[in-house]
């Protein structure tokens, strides 16, 4: 299938290519990327406004089970709903276990509805390297709404930020008191809180560990583009599908108090300068992998083993050798 074709099949709602089109997206092939390039430049124009919301939470606090509660709740009020799940990748062997679909039997079954998974591989974040691409390809395909559900490795996974309009934390019940609460990181970029398990015998649980958050959350330093009663936290109930109608009555109300003070397209703007430099950054790493930098990279290192010379000297000189510039203070 050539871009041309795959591309309309794409716009057209075409589920297996647009399963195709995040495949070769995420391919490494210089040939692929080449092609995922033409195709994401080809469709620029047709991307539509989906909600993007990122959303994350330590392993064991129910991610799966509230995206898919809160996904069928979506599908249910007649939006199209894409998630894109993040599977960490074995440090040993980089392989994923790619389950997300498995556990989300209900809505991979909704016709409204598409499930992703990626594994992370060796990117940072909570995220994969190419999901900001996987996202606009499912703008394209005409999603309402786009669920990114990050590892879940915690306090680090600050990137989904830049490629969500909305980001949401997930905790469990008896997750940690106030102070906990007012962890830099991920916390200050949480737009809700959502306590889930808010049901059985924790509910009581959940509503104090709700009331400790929302108090840390208050100590956190107000964001320009937040009303004043945002960040908040609220309970949920994935399993009994409780709270769900009013958190998504929280971030229609965010989401469109942004677009209507101009902070929505300000961040759409912030992120794509964010995701220029990230490119920038990573096409010096491939630079680094060449078998010239290599030959480079390996001579330095041997002075640097023996002291000859300083690390910071040598790795200037390894990118100058590739015609990029540094501004690194280098010592003999």
């Amino acid at each position: 299938m050539d871009i041309a074709e795959l591309r309309e099949k794409i716009l057209k709602q075409d589920r297996r290519a647009l399963a195709r089109a995040i495949t070769l997206v995420e391919s490494g092939r210089a040939d692929h990327r080449q092609m995922a390039s033409d195709l994401l430049e080809s469709l620029r124009s047709e991307t539509s406004q989906a909600m993007r919301i990122g959303l994350s939470g330590t392993p064991g606090v129910g991610k799966s089970t509230f995206i898919e509660s809160f996904g069928m709740y979506l599908t249910g009020q007649g939006k199209r709903v894409a998630v894109l799940a993040v599977d960490p990748s074995s440090a040993r062997t980089g392989g994923s276990i790619l389950g997300d679909k498995t556990r989300m039997e209900r809505l991979s079954r909704d016709k409204n509805a598409f499930i992703r998974p990626s594994p992370s591989q060796t990117h940072l974040g909570g995220v994969a390297r190419r999901t900001r691409e996987a996202v606009a390809l499912c703008e394209a395909a005409g999603f309402d709404i786009i669920l990114i559900e990050t590892v879940g490795v915690g306090q680090s996974e600050t990137v989904v930020s830049e490629m969500s309009d909305l980001f949401l934390l997930l905790l469990a019940p008896a997750g940690g008191d106030e102070l906990q609460g007012v962890k830099r990181g991920i916390m200050e970029i949480a737009d809700l809180i959502l306590v889930n398990k808010a049901d059985g015998d924790l509910k009581a649980t959940a509503t104090r560990t709700c009331a400790d958050y929302a108090g840390a959350l208050r100590l956190l330093r107000k964001r320009p583009q937040d009303p004043r009663e945002f960040p908040k936290a609220m309970t949920v109930s994935a399993l009994e599908e409780h709270g769900l109608e009013k958190a998504w009555s929280e971030m229609c109300t965010l989401s469109d108090w942004r677009k209507a003070e101009g902070h929505w397209d300000t961040r759409r703007a912030s992120q794509a300068q964010f995701w220029f430099h990230e490119e920038l950054r990573q096409g010096v790493l491939v630079q680094l992998e060449t078998a010239q930098a290599q030959a480079e990279i390996q001579e330095n290192l041997a002075k640097v083993a023996t002291l000859q010379m300083a690390p910071e000297r040598a790795a200037a000189e390894v990118l100058s050798a590739l015609n990029i510039q540094t501004n690194l203070k280098t010592r003999k």
